[in-house]
């Protein structure tokens, strides 16, 4: 069964694809988090990274090809991964007031339904991976385990966010694993790094919800730090900035990239100097939203500064 999209409260304003699309897609868009695209972005940007150190590390352009790709790939599986976990935490969504309205806990779309789009956008991630070399083919099948046990792990544990971390990093192996059809320390030190870069903002994000999570029985890292959440996601960052650090030197890169890790370690200092988890409740959703947001910023900056890199690198 399909209606109309109400806005969701983690959405963006009025998204020109919700306004332009029929109104029998707009709940499905919304399963796909369209209207929420930070976190394809998030999803994105390891395997940007991870591609750009590799080009840094071949001394070679950057693979256009392979960052077209990864936005497609992005895309999908971020709207599949949410599918998914959207049709198993239903009945957990319909008691948090930030999720009750989705489509799912809502009624505007059946299981059934949401299972068709599941399989849609999965063919579509699964296209995009088949395009690409048979060892990142057989890299990329190895995540979904990662995926699918992730929507269970808040009922188990205080520390969902550490397999979502560790599956929505995936891409920081990926990059690599495409440019070269193989792995070396430079891809697996990123990948640690954004996995602890994860952890933190999922951490923020988390924050939202931590009244209706108590009451629920959810577990979350927000919950497991309680008052000493700045720290918390203060040591997590920290160690995402040496991980990365550790990246970097490992592929060879010079002085643009590393202006490109200073300027992500600073965003992320800015954003645990702006934590506030003492706020009213209302407000701290409001501030741990947008701090959440920023993070595509932030992954940019170090994309940036890797991709410049290469480029510079290619051309000398």
């Amino acid at each position: 069964m399909t209606g109309t999209a109400e806005r969701l409260p983690d959405a963006v304003d009025n998204p020109f694809i919700l306004r332009l699309a029929p109104q029998s897609w707009r709940p499905f868009l919304q399963l796909a988090r369209i209207d929420r695209p930070t976190g394809w972005w998030l999803l994105l940007l390891p395997c940007w990274q991870s591609s750009a150190l590799a080009s840094v590390r071949a001394g070679a352009p950057p693979h256009w090809r392979d960052l077209a790709l990864f936005l497609i790939g992005a895309i999908a599986m971020r709207g599949a991964g949410s599918t998914y976990n959207d049709i198993i935490d239903r009945k957990l969504d319909a008691g948090v007031e930030r999720t009750r309205r989705r489509p799912l806990p809502s009624g505007r779309v059946s299981v059934a339904a949401a299972a068709a789009f599941l399989l849609a956008q999965c063919l579509v991630g699964l296209a995009v991976l088949l395009s690409l070399n048979r060892f990142s083919i057989a890299l990329g099948f190895s995540s979904l385990a990662l995926v699918a046990v992730y929507p269970f792990m808040k009922r188990v544990t205080s520390w969902p966010q550490a397999v979502l971390g560790a599956a929505f990093a995936w891409g920081a192996l990926m990059g690599w694993a495409a440019a070269f059809g193989s792995l070396a320390p430079a891809p697996v030190l990123l990948y640690a790094g954004a996995i602890f870069w994860t952890i933190g903002y999922d951490t923020i994000y988390a924050l939202q919800d931590v009244e209706d999570d108590a009451i629920m029985g959810i577990g979350s890292t927000a919950r497991f730090f309680g008052s000493s959440v700045r720290a918390g996601v203060g040591c997590l960052y920290a160690a995402s900035v040496i991980s990365v650090a550790a990246a970097v030197i490992a592929a060879g890169a010079g002085g643009l990239a590393l202006a490109g890790l200073i300027g992500f370690a600073c965003h992320l200092g800015w954003q645990i100097l702006n934590l506030d988890p003492g706020a009213e409740s209302a407000a701290k959703g409001v501030d741990a939203l947008a701090l959440f947001r920023s993070n595509r910023d932030a992954g940019l900056i170090l994309f940036a500064g890797l991709f410049a890199e290469a480029l510079r690198l290619s051309i000398l």
